[in-house]
């Protein structure tokens, strides 16, 4: 079971799923996925879509029967609403979790397997982030992703349930300018499609770590498959710290347009710097990021 599988990186995962045979049961409400990312496998005898709430136990029950692996990344994944709307965020995020992991537990499944973000160690207090570094989200968002994970670990220790978490990192590639929350990228691509200038929040001096779904899908894969890495928290990134305004000069580049980048007023709670340690990737996942930022760009602007 993917829930969420027709959002960005969930409609990646299963096409993989797909691809190899899998029989694949999404559960979405589509508050933010689209079923244009799925269209592909609805004739498919092996696969199923389901409309639903992850916060609604009886659906969740309902799904769950005769699965033996659940890659939970349904979630509200806006920094901006998680502010706004705290109570709606920690519903879903929280209590979703909470849901897929005890009837998990009761229908014996194989493995479960949790995407969070990088949004719950909030500004580095080094680089490298490594999975022992402090935990202090800037946001509800983190804080709910922080709170999920804690939900995982217990149900892990307590009850014995296979999980593990992957903390995301900044995830792009196709599909993610149908999504609400697309980014950095898509949003300079959007402009640069138009002939427009990207727009950049700040100095353009702060830093991200982009990997692409593709490298992403293939750790989700692996851990899917891992007996090792069970009960662990994985960083999954590029490994490479990548600036704003570097950012830009790549994608105008693709483009062939000579613009300059528009400043405007840096954005409130944004780390400043972020960059990945996937040591713990490599040595229990065997992953390896093959994806080069550039190669990956040109991607999003063929789709």
């Amino acid at each position: 079971m993917v829930t969420g599988g027709a959002g960005f990186i969930g409609s990646h995962l299963v096409d993989r799923l797909v691809q190899e045979g899998f029989e694949v049961v999404v559960l979405d409400d589509l508050s933010t996925g689209s079923l244009d990312n799925v269209k592909a496998h609805m004739e498919n005898p092996k696969f199923q879509f389901v409309k639903g709430d992850v916060r609604v136990r009886g659906v969740v029950r309902r799904v769950l029967r005769n699965v033996d692996y659940v890659f939970h990344l349904a979630a509200i994944a806006s920094i901006d609403l998680s502010i706004r709307r705290p109570d709606l965020v920690n519903d879903v995020n929280v209590t979703g979790t909470l849901n897929l992991l005890e009837e998990s537990r009761r229908a014996n499944v194989e493995k479960f397997v949790f995407t969070s973000s990088c949004a719950i160690y909030g500004e580095p207090v080094k680089l490298p982030v490594d999975e022992e570094h402090p935990t202090r989200p800037l946001s509800p968002y983190g804080a709910s992703k922080l709170a999920a994970e804690q939900y995982c670990d217990v149900y892990h220790r307590v009850y014995g349930l296979n999980v593990v978490v992957l903390r995301l990192f900044n995830v792009y590639g196709p599909r993610q300018e149908r999504s609400p929350y697309g980014g950095v990228i898509s949003r300079f691509i959007k402009r640069l499609e138009r002939g427009l200038a990207p727009i950049i929040f700040g100095d353009g001096r702060q830093t991200r770590d982009f990997v692409y779904v593709g490298d992403v899908i293939e750790a989700l894969m692996l851990a899917m498959r891992s007996k090792s890495c069970v009960g662990m928290a994985i960083n999954i990134g590029s490994g490479v710290e990548v600036s704003i305004r570097e950012l830009a000069d790549k994608i105008t580049r693709i483009f062939g347009l000579r613009v300059r980048p528009i400043f405007s007023r840096p954005r409130a709670r944004e780390v400043n710097r972020m960059c990945a340690d996937i040591r713990r990737a490599r040595e229990v996942l065997g992953f390896e990021p093959k994806t080069a930022l550039e190669e990956g760009l040109k991607a999003c602007i063929k789709t």
